[in-house]
């Protein structure tokens, strides 16, 4: 089954803006699609959340490094004629169902 991943827009962003994932602008339609006040990204985007005691210290005495998946979708937009960023919008990575997986009904039953 595929993935996908969504990012809510803030509620103060208007409609007119531009998407940054990991700091690469991102195309409509080509990157990601809109649903409502929704981002769709047709990829799975991942955050690493928050860091162990263990992790954290394993990092700050420089034992391990970190190697996992941490997007980031930042959103630039005006308002009131001051550019804006918002930063770091939380992802949520929602599976999709594949048409050839959905079951027709029967038109007998």
């Amino acid at each position: 089954m595929d993935q996908e991943s969504r990012v809510e827009l803030p509620s103060y962003v208007p409609g007119t803006f531009q998407v940054f994932l990991n700091g690469v602008e991102q195309q409509e339609g080509r990157d990601y699609r809109r649903a409502g006040r929704a981002l769709v990204f047709t990829k799975p985007l991942a955050q690493e959340g928050r860091l162990g005691f263990w992790r954290w210290l394993s990092l700050f005495l420089g034992i391990a490094g970190t190697y996992r998946q941490n997007d980031s979708v930042d959103v630039a937009y005006e308002l009131g004629g001051r550019r804006l960023v918002a930063t770091g919008l939380p992802i949520h990575v929602e599976p999709v169902e594949d048409a050839r997986d959905q079951q027709t009904p029967d038109p007998e039953r």
